[in-house]
């Protein structure tokens, strides 16, 4: 299971508010803020899995402990956020304006 910090620096990490995630994840926002506070004595498996789903759909890989050499568990970036959605800035021009 993934844990507190890790959510708090995924969305450090890709600007993301606690409302964006809520809406893309279908979790409730006070039960994001209560989880990143370690308080969401509620929050079950499925919960955080909800969680984890969402922020590995916007570019995010959790790392366990040990994995990719030596420390705890944390994350990195999977993809850029901006390969997620929309045009790559090396690729902007006048012809794909909206």
């Amino acid at each position: 299971m993934i844990s507190a910090a890790q959510i708090r620096a995924a969305r450090a990490l890709i600007d993301l508010t606690i409302d964006k995630l809520s809406a893309a994840s279908g979790v409730p926002a006070l039960m994001i803020l209560q989880i990143e506070t370690e308080r969401a004595y509620d929050a079950g498996p499925d919960t955080f899995a909800r969680l984890r789903e969402a922020l590995e759909d916007m570019g995010i890989a959790f790392l366990d402990a040990g994995q990719g050499g030596e420390g705890g568990e944390g994350i990195r970036l999977s993809r850029r956020p901006h390969e997620v959605d929309g045009i790559r800035p090396e690729n902007l021009n006048a012809t794909n304006d909206d």
